[in-house]
């Protein structure tokens, strides 16, 4: 890493990668058109105080990416939901959902930034959300036909068991980020799959957290730092965000309301543009606010005792790989350092084999054999590549073998592997691995 620190802008255009186009933001009206609702109510601000959902959360429901408006005037108006009535006595006897698929109704959405956008999910069925603090789930959709499977973090705290909160930045050109921005809105149903994710407080347990984040990479430490100050469980908590501005940060009221409620969270911001630092600092006076990029020097100042912590952090893809070498050259533990990982978008895999089966085997290449279906599979060429070029359903969610996501069996056959997070004992010697991380060494049957 360089002296000058890392560039929160550069690592956000570096990681806005996903291919598809949908949304063109050229016609987006700027933050200070976008109204709140029905005008001020004690009675609203209170009930939002106590709430996931910030004071200046901003509801909608537009499909369209462009604006209107006669869609700005009607968001002036209180939003009245349609949302069928919950009977309140089945949802407290409600049974926990831990694991698997479900399908979802979303009740309320609301803008947390110009191009973020939060969605509170309940169940069709009353359930109560049990999952770790950090987990993601992976959306089961289809678009223009095509099923489509990708993974949000949950942004909620399973402390608050009733619903779930994912919060999705826009991605320009981006397929699924804009599908749901646009076209997901209140009473809407949808399928997801999980909870999934090592990055999570359960399984990585700590008395010191220092949590680093940029972008959306705040969702997951927001969960984690909503059920640490619930729970009241003790942790020491640092919470060091970066972004570009004032207006860019996510959750900013409701991270305000945590840190001036909870003794053991210290709030720190690092600014790109710090002309509303002001407007940070006033929300709770032990909020710190320091301008530029993130470098050791602000980190030290912002956290004396940084060395002591165990390090959870999430953000662009570059922001991640700075901080980490910056940290290293800091001479920091890196034994208690952990990162979450997503990529923006899959690679593309071209379903075109210039060779037949019988050749590709004859030139000493390998076969794999899924689902009764059997292909060629290059050396070069993942599990996961294969998979999705033959159109099989596989969720994947970092696509390099950290979140565990893209699990299958092989049952015959030699594999290569590169990474076994998440993966048991039990499970890696009953022939479990990584799609994203293995390759073939032989013909290959696999189940899914």
């Amino acid at each position: 890493m360089t002296a000058s620190g890392f560039s929160f802008s550069a690592a956000l255009a570096s990681a806005q990668t996903e291919k598809t186009s949908s949304l063109s933001t050229a016609n987006k009206p700027p933050k200070s058109e976008i109204p709140i609702a029905g005008g001020f109510s004690f009675s609203n601000a209170l009930a939002a105080a106590k709430s996931d959902k910030p004071l200046n959360a901003t509801p909608t429901t537009a499909k369209s990416a462009g604006f209107s408006m006669a869609g700005a005037l009607s968001s002036l108006k209180p939003k009245v939901s349609e949302t069928p009535s919950v009977n309140a006595a089945k949802l407290l006897a409600a049974d926990n959902w831990q694991r698997g698929e479900v399908t979802l109704r979303c009740v309320e959405k609301w803008h947390e930034t110009l191009d973020v956008v939060s969605f509170r999910f309940q169940g069709i069925e009353p359930v109560k959300f049990n999952y770790k603090p950090g987990q993601f789930i992976t959306f089961k959709l289809e678009i223009d036909t095509k099923p489509i499977y990708r993974s949000y973090t949950i942004a909620s705290s399973p402390s608050r068991p009733y619903s779930l909160i994912v919060t999705i930045k826009q991605i320009e050109g981006g397929l699924v980020s804009n599908y749901l921005a646009n076209q997901l809105n209140v009473n809407d149903e949808v399928t997801v799959v999980g909870p999934d994710g090592a990055f999570n407080l359960i399984d990585i347990q700590a008395d010191k957290y220092l949590f680093l984040s940029a972008g959306s990479g705040v969702t997951p430490m927001h969960s984690m730092s909503r059920w640490l100050c619930d729970t009241a469980v003790g942790s020491d908590i640092a919470f060091v965000h970066s972004a570009r501005s004032a207006e860019d940060i996510i959750f900013a009221e409701t991270m305000a309301t945590m840190a001036a409620r909870c003794d053991s969270l210290a709030l720190s911001y690092v600014l790109e543009d710090d002309s509303a630092k002001q407007q940070v600092i006033a929300r709770d006076p032990k909020i710190q606010c320091t301008s530029g990029r993130l470098d050791i020097a602000k980190l030290a100042a912002l956290v004396p005792d940084y060395q002591t912590r165990t390090v959870f952090i999430c953000g662009p893809e570059p922001y991640m790989a700075a901080v980490k070498a910056m940290l290293q050259q800091a001479q920091f533990n890196m034994a208690n350092f952990y990162q979450e990982s997503f990529a923006a978008a899959p690679k593309t895999v071209s379903n075109k084999v210039l060779l037949s089966s019988s050749e590709h085997a004859a030139a000493g290449g390998f076969m794999l054999n899924i689902a009764g279906k059997v292909f060629p599979l290059g050396s070069d060429q993942t599990l996961l590549d294969g998979i999705e070029s033959e159109g099989l359903p596989i969720i994947a969610a970092c696509r390099n073998g950290v979140c565990g996501a893209c699990k299958c069996q092989v049952t015959e056959g030699s594999v290569a592997t590169t990474s076994t997070a998440t993966l048991t004992a039990d499970e890696i010697a009953a022939g479990f691995v990584l799609a994203c991380s293995t390759t073939i060494n032989s013909d290959v049957s696999l189940t899914l």
